[in-house]
Order: structure tokens, then C-alpha cells, then sequence
């Protein structure tokens, strides 16, 4: 089945650090759309020149933020930490270990307002036009809590599922920074233990992504439609990727 072979490829081709197939694209992929959907200025050429040689030759006379790098350099190493824990059932400490891998070195792990490696200690909100209210800081632990329970409880998750809890988290918007890349890596990973097809939001897409998360309530095919795009998508690239088979020796 495409879906295990998927999961398998990822995990193999992370251990051998094969490059040029599911692995190395999922890597870049990811890391360059999820940061580029948080306003991150690097390209995809530098994101990919970053992944394989840990350095990059800038391709305008732009400053570059030493965050983006860094984060950049984090957002892969986060990609690993799902796969090590891809079967895991998600916990709190799981959202956690990811907010703290994603900003480690960062600005904001200095900065006492952002607590990283721990929950928002200061209110936030999603937008600026169409504001969505988020849940309190002394809220947060509580409110992951009911949807954590609420989650484990479904006895075969679906796609629809997962983008319900995806909503959620939203949401909740548990940590001062990061919530949006963390989450996306939820999905990833919760497709992939359940025998989903994973998927990436595009950068090309944010407006229909950030749409069905304002209009969810209101109409949940906005959301979903657009994930099931991106499922179509990653869908198309594993089959052209994984379209071998390796006769033993």
C-alpha cells in the first residue's frame, strides 16, 4: 500500500540519508511552505542548498534574519522528530518537545514572553482582520486536555478527524510562537500513524488554508477541501518517487 510504503521510505531514507526521493523532497518541502506561511524570506533554492550542505549563497542583496535560518535548520530537524515518534499516541509533551525543537536558538528563547519549552504565558490571537480569540494562558493545559481526550476516543480516525483537531489547536494557539508550524506537523504525523495520505500546505495555498480556518464554524469544506488538495499533491509526487521496487540480493 502507497500510505506504508510512504511511512517506511521516510523512515529508511532518513537513516541512510538518501537524497533526491520522499525524504529529501518532504524535508524541503515542508520546512520551505510551513516557515514561508510564517512570513519566513527564504527561498526554496536555499531552503534546499541549507538542507544539504548547511550553508547557502544568498540569491539577493535582501538581509536574511538569523531566525529564519535558524528556524529553517530547526523545522528539519522537527520533520525527524515526528518520524522517531510517528506512532506515539500525541501528548502534551509531545506538542511541547516540538514548540521547544522548532525555536531552539532562536530569539524568542531568550525572550521570557514567548516561554519556550512551555505553554504562552501571555494572550494571543489569530489575525488581525476577522479576529478569532484564542484560549487564556491559564486555560491552555486544560483546554488541550478535553481535545487530547476527545481525540483518543475515536476509535478510526479519519482525515476529517485530524483537520477537526488541527482546528482545535488552532484554537487553542497553545504556545507565544509556532503554533501553526507545530500543528501542520501534528497532521503530518497523525496521518501517517493512521493510515492516511500525509500532505504539506503550500505557501500558493495559504489563503484558502487561513480561510477554512477563519470560516471552519461556519462551513468546514473550506478547510477540508483545501487539505484534500494537498493530499492529491503529496499524493502525486510519492507515486512518481516511489514508483521502484528493490529486488533482494
Amino acid at each position: 500500500m502507497l500510505i506504508d510504503k510512504i511511512k517506511n521510505e521516510l523512515i529508511e531514507q532518513r537513516k541512510t540519508k538518501f537524497k533526491g526521493n520522499i525524504y529529501h523532497f518532504s524535508q524541503v518541502n515542508f520546512a520551505y511552505n510551513s516557515n514561508k506561511i510564517e512570513g519566513g524570506h527564504l527561498t526554496e533554492d536555499e531552503t534546499e542548498e541549507i538542507f544539504e550542505t548547511d550553508s547557502f549563497i544568498p540569491k539577493s542583496d535582501d538581509a536574511i534574519k538569523l531566525d529564519d535560518l535558524i528556524e529553517m535548520k530547526n523545522h528539519f530537524r522537527l520533520f525527524d522528530y515526528c518520524l522517531d515518534i510517528i506512532d506515539e499516541e500525541l501528548t502534551k509533551e509531545i506538542m511541547i518537545k516540538m514548540n521547544k525543537i522548532l525555536k531552539r536558538n532562536t530569539t524568542d528563547e531568550d525572550n521570557p514572553r514567548y516561554n519556550v519549552g512551555g505553554f504562552k504565558v501571555v494572550p494571543n490571537k489569530i489575525g488581525l482582520i476577522n479576529v478569532i480569540n484564542t484560549s487564556k494562558p491559564e486555560d491552555v493545559s486544560k483546554d488541550l486536555d478535553n481535545l487530547l481526550n476527545k481525540y483518543h476516543k475515536i476509535k478510526n480516525i479519519t482525515i476529517e478527524d485530524i483537520i477537526d483537531f488541527h482546528y482545535q489547536f488552532e484554537r487553542i494557539h497553545p504556545f507565544g510562537d509556532g503554533n501553526g508550524r507545530v500543528g501542520r506537523m501534528i497532521m503530518f504525523k497523525e496521518c501517517l500513524k493512521n493510515n492516511i495520505m500525509p500532505f504539506i500546505v503550500i505557501d500558493d495555498d495559504k489563503p484558502y488554508y487561513m480561510r477554512g480556518l477563519k470560516k471552519y464554524k461556519e462551513d468546514k469544506m473550506f478547510l477540508i477541501d483545501t487539505i484534500k488538495h494537498e493530499q492529491d499533491l503529496y499524493e502525486n509526487f510519492a507515486r512518481e518517487l516511489l514508483d521502484f521496487k528493490l529486488e533482494d540480493k
